[in-house]
């Protein structure tokens, strides 16, 4: 029979007993696992050194289409799938060179889920891995600007860069001063706003021939009104050409094109006539169409003409004012040059089918986008800067004065 005093005794050492046994028991188990290295070795911790970080956070919204990322430390990344959520399509891209960074090949879609799984390996080969499914900014908290010139393109003097916003922007000051604009040839560029909508940039004076200018939109995450953020992030480039600075007089109505500074050519034209005059003024060409509709109603002169063909046509302000072939021209007006019959377009001398060797042709095809056309001595006010890209009829302190930076 064993006394209570014994019988307490032996049930302390059996619950230390047990309690031993439960503590080597765990210590056993993580030991075993933490000297696992993988590779059924010993003596070194299973846990891999990588650490991989995606830019865009698990289970985040907003997230910038341009520099959502996978980058690695302690290792390399040995791979990495990023799919559209839902559809389950795959998103091209690359693991950089030296193997610790991956980014897509393209940019993303706004308003979109997507999930990146990725894996990464430390120098003694053991492994780790992360995965994040997000959703990129919407439309609605947004931004974009479409610009003009366009990247690689060769353009005239009088061509400025020219931003207009999908959205109105609050913050002037934190947008103007993310996109920057250089020249090669050294001018000083300064942004100006027209409203709330519309950033152009411009030198002083035209541009120098052949020059290369460099625009800078680092907008992407750039808060431009209240929960509205940018989203574009590249470099744009594109060279300035040849010199050509056409002037039109309505007093003669001839036009003559100086390039580089001689005169190549005058040509006679028909200017607007006393009911329809052509603004006065420096108008740069914006568009050019071999051959386009124009209609009366469009520019809020009732039903007067609709011509599905005109040839040789390049826009010179967004209200309307064309340069461009005219075939029509009625055999009872007096020729080319001597008179302004026109709607307040300038017109020049052409054939139906815009192929004939005649003036308007020729214009055309030794005409840039960004060219100049100065119109003068026309009963007409002076264009509008903002009606096109026209902010050269601006003096200079007010176009500096308009900027938000």
């Amino acid at each position: 029979m064993t006394t209570p005093d014994i019988a307490a005794r032996r049930a302390v050492a059996a619950c230390a007993a047990l309690v031993v046994g439960a503590l080597t028991l765990t210590a056993c188990g993580a030991g075993a696992e933490s000297e696992n290295d993988g590779r059924g070795g010993r003596g070194s911790t299973r846990t891999s050194v990588a650490r991989i970080a995606i830019s865009a956070k698990d289970g985040s919204t907003g997230a910038s289409i341009n520099a959502t990322g996978v980058k690695v430390t302690g290792g390399r990344l040995t791979d990495v799938k990023m799919t559209v959520a839902g559809t389950g399509a795959a998103v091209p891209g690359s693991i950089s060179a030296d193997g610790r960074s991956w980014k897509p090949k393209e940019q993303l879609e706004r308003g979109t889920q997507y999930r990146i799984a990725a894996t990464a390996e430390d120098g003694d080969g053991r492994t780790s891995a992360a995965n994040s499914s997000f959703t990129t900014v919407t439309s609605a908290n947004s931004f974009i600007g479409t610009y003009t010139p366009d990247h690689g393109t060769t353009v005239g003097v009088g061509m400025p860069v020219s931003f207009t916003f999908d959205k109105a922007i609050a913050d002037k000051k934190a947008v103007q001063s993310h996109i920057t604009v250089t020249s090669s040839s050294g001018q000083k560029v300064v942004g100006h706003w027209f409203g709330a909508q519309r950033l152009d940039f411009r030198p002083q004076e035209y541009w120098k021939a052949s020059s290369k200018v460099t625009m800078k939109i680092d907008l992407d995450g750039v808060e431009g009104a209240n929960g509205v953020h940018g989203v574009q992030q590249k470099t744009v480039t594109f060279t300035v050409g040849r010199s050509q600075v056409s002037t039109v007089d309505a007093n003669t109505q001839t036009m003559t094109v100086v390039r580089d500074g001689r005169t190549v050519k005058s040509i006679p034209i028909s200017a607007g006539d006393a009911q329809h005059t052509t603004y006065n003024g420096q108008m740069v060409i914006s568009e050019k169409f071999r051959q386009t509709r124009m209609n009366s109603q469009t520019v809020n002169l009732g039903s007067e003409y609709d011509i599905p063909d005109v040839p040789n046509a390049m826009r010179l302000t967004r209200s309307g004012t064309f340069i461009h072939g005219n075939y029509w021209y009625q055999k009872g007006n007096p020729p080319f040059g001597r008179q302004g019959t026109s709607h307040g377009c300038v017109g020049l001398q052409d054939v139906q089918g815009a192929q004939g060797a005649t003036p308007a042709k020729w214009f055309f095809d030794n005409s840039l986008l960004g060219d100049v056309v100065i119109v003068k001595n026309s009963p007409d006010s002076t264009v509008s800067p903002d009606n096109g890209l026209n902010g050269w009829n601006m003096p200079w302190d007010q176009w500096v004065a308009g900027s938000a930076v």
